[in-house]
């Protein structure tokens, strides 16, 4: 099926060299896509064509929309829930005097029934293309190779459809440097995700009368809802699954929206427009709900909703657990998808692909940190899965598929589970690369993938341990704050007498004012003061001398610019003779949450700096204990495996064979 694809789309690709010169690269899919939803909705309604014609011919003067679309939809039969009332088809079309294609293309456009005209119209732009392409002179060359085209169900599947609209937004955004990744995802991805949210389920999706919703908030052209569907009808055919999306990109949602159209789901069920702001499904909970939100894209265009339904509905909102810095929106992807949680006994399952930014970015007390904590200490997150490097389309790093769920089974309470899919066991290097595509997942190591996370296997071995079960707790960790004491010497040294300039209080004093100030302070003489309560008294008695008024920021001027830091010197007090702390050699140390802070020091940092101290001040917003609360999951730390380097004999003889191999080449150039 793919090879069929790859040459259905490469004979629609061709017909974009029709375009060359009339239209930017750029502008290529804003007339093959809508060209191609075109064709295949001709196609579905050309065997009904004359049979809707009647339908509409005989339907009373008055009659409502409502029961106008109803009783055409009939006419066309099955689950379509599309029409046309234009007297023409492609076919008919082509019968036509050439010069009046434009205008008969529009009448066969505008004749759809409402929810695909406004696709057309709306989203799609496309009599706007319609235009250009008669003003260029090349319309009826692009219509007539669209014509041969056979898009008919019974020649491609709604399944294949998906696949064709895959290859051909994966090449218009090759040649046009869009993202392709903001548009789809790998189908072998979405598979693997699918199988793992419901490969636990089979008990709850088992028997008659079953309903599951299945919704994506950043649907694309509609590929993860589509395989969802699949892989439960295909688990049990007698499921009802209806199917939930928004999309903020015009011609991805047109696409989705025709697809909802010619397969029988309700089409007002997608929506157009911004999920993080303008949420199209408010209220509704889901069973399953997937989703690839675009990675590393900034919200600080539309920040101010969110922040404000951040801090005015706090956890009675979506996003009261924090927002996640302006440069990437993903945390905000989930904590949408988590606030439609069912609060019922079968609850919802998430499965989310993301980079690994949400596992790690942001201290303690961020907006990321804080994130991840409440969905921990939620007890949310099942398990964690690294994915290859270089299987998506637009980018070779690394992801990760997030699965999460409100209703966990007992053994995996309080656990979360990690599985490093990413080693070679788990691709295979793709004979032709699609983009940035090189890899892809077999089915082979997808159900290993879905079997090691369906068994809870906790040390999965084979090539190198892969899977690892870990407490909640464990990604947890309190930030203390550790302080060493200030220790200063003092000296009137000529060095030290030139620094007062850099002290914006003393330099601010007058040229005569200045003078008299170092007149005084030489008086001190070059003796080295190692403690500062002593210095600070032969300054005053100094200062005195003079007939000024010294106010305290320019004392403290002085003492800044002749101070030096000096382990031998004696520890600076404050005025309860409690030691002052040395900000510049502060450190912040990361205990275990599950560990006591004060065991962890006589452990970690006592022993290497007695005088050090924590910082008691420094503590939870929540919780009031010494230390601020972080979490983060670092996969490196849990699954690397240190790998020696190669024997240095090796290496040099690799490079004598190297150096010999040079040599002979040059005296092949000089001879």
């Amino acid at each position: 099926m793919a090879a069929d694809i790859q040459n259905l789309g490469g004979f629609v690709w061709s017909i974009a060299e029709i375009l060359r010169g009339d239209f930017k690269q750029s502008e290529y899919g804003k007339v093959i896509l809508p060209f191609v939803v075109l064709r295949r909705l001709d196609c579905i309604l050309e065997l009904t064509k004359t049979y809707v014609l009647d339908t509409a011919e005989s339907l009373p003067d008055g009659v409502d929309e409502a029961t106008r679309d109803m009783m055409l939809f009939g006419a066309v039969g099955g689950n379509v829930r599309v029409y046309n009332l234009s007297r023409f088809t492609f076919d008919t079309l082509r019968g036509q005097d050439p010069r009046q294609l434009h205008d008969n293309l529009v009448d066969y456009i505008t004749n759809f029934s409402g929810n695909v005209r406004d696709i057309f119209l709306d989203k799609f732009l496309f009599t706007d293309q319609l235009k250009r392409l008669k003003d260029g002179g090349i319309l009826w060359n692009v219509f007539e190779r669209f014509a041969e085209i056979d898009l008919h169900p019974d020649t491609i599947s709604n399944l294949e459809m998906g696949y064709l609209f895959e290859e051909l937004i994966r090449r218009f955004s090759e040649i046009s440097n869009e993202t392709a990744g903001e548009h789809f995802t790998p189908r072998e991805v979405i598979r693997l995700i699918v199988e793992l949210l419901i490969a636990n389920d089979d008990e709850k999706l088992t028997g008659r009368g079953i309903i599951r919703q299945v919704y994506d908030p950043a649907c694309g052209t509609g590929g993860m809802l589509a395989l969802t569907e699949e892989a439960l009808k295909d688990f049990n055919d007698a499921i009802r699954v209806e199917l939930y999306g928004q999309e903020l990109n015009g011609e991805s949602f047109g696409i989705c929206k025709s697809d909802m159209l010619v397969t029988g789901h309700d089409p007002e069920q997608i929506a157009f427009g911004n999920t993080l702001t303008q949420d199209a499904h408010a209220g509704k909970r889901f069973h399953y709900m997937l989703s690839n939100p675009p990675y590393g894209v900034d919200w600080k265009k539309y920040q101010d909703p969110i922040k404000s339904e951040a801090e005015n509905l706090g956890m009675e909102g979506r996003f009261g657990a924090g927002t996640p810095r302006i440069s990437d929106g993903q945390l905000l992807f989930l904590q949408h998808m988590i606030s439609k949680m069912r609060d019922d006994e079968i609850g919802s399952r998430i499965g989310i692909v993301m980079n690994g930014s949400p596992l790690f970015t942001g201290g303690a007390g961020s907006g990321e940190s804080e994130i991840r904590r409440w969905m921990l200490e939620n007890d949310w997150v099942e398990a964690i899965i690294a994915l290859p490097t270089d299987l998506f389309y637009n980018t070779g790093i690394q992801t990760y598929v997030w699965l999460l769920t409100n209703r966990k089974p007992a053994k995996r309470q309080g656990k979360v589970q990690l599985i490093d899919a990413s080693g070679e066991r788990f691709w295979k290097s793709m004979r032709k690369s699609l983009g940035s595509k090189r890899r892809e997942i077999t089915e082979e190591a997808r159900a290993e993938i879905v079997r090691i996370y369906a068994g809870f296997l906790n040390g999965e071995s084979g090539e190198g341990e892969v899977s690892r079960i870990f407490d909640t707790a464990d990604f947890g960790y309190r930030e203390i704050r550790v302080e060493r004491p200030l220790k200063l010497n003092f000296q009137v040294s000529a060095e030290r007498l030139a620094r007062l300039a850099d002290q914006k209080p003393y330099a601010r004093q007058d040229e005569a004012d200045r003078a008299a100030i170092e007149a005084a302070l030489l008086t001190i003489g070059d003796q080295l003061f190692i403690n500062r309560d002593t210095f600070e008294k032969a300054l005053t008695k100094a200062l005195k001398s003079t007939d000024l008024k010294i106010g305290a920021p320019v004392k403290k001027a002085i003492m800044t610019a002749l101070s030096e830091r000096d382990d031998e010197a004696d520890i600076c007090t404050d005025k309860n003779g409690k030691p002052e702390p040395d900000t510049d050699l502060r450190d912040h140390e990361l205990v275990p949450l599950a560990e006591d802070w004060r065991d962890y020091m006589k452990r970690e940092v006592l022993p290497f700096v007695p005088d050090a101290w924590v910082d008691q001040s420094h503590t939870d917003a929540r919780d009031k204990q010494v230390g601020r609360v972080g979490y983060e999951i670092n996969f490196n730390r849990y699954f690397y495996q240190y790998v020696p380097p190669r024997p240095l004999e090796e290496i040099d003889a690799e490079l004598k064979a190297l150096e010999a191999e040079i040599a002979g080449l040059l005296k092949e150039v000089a001879a």
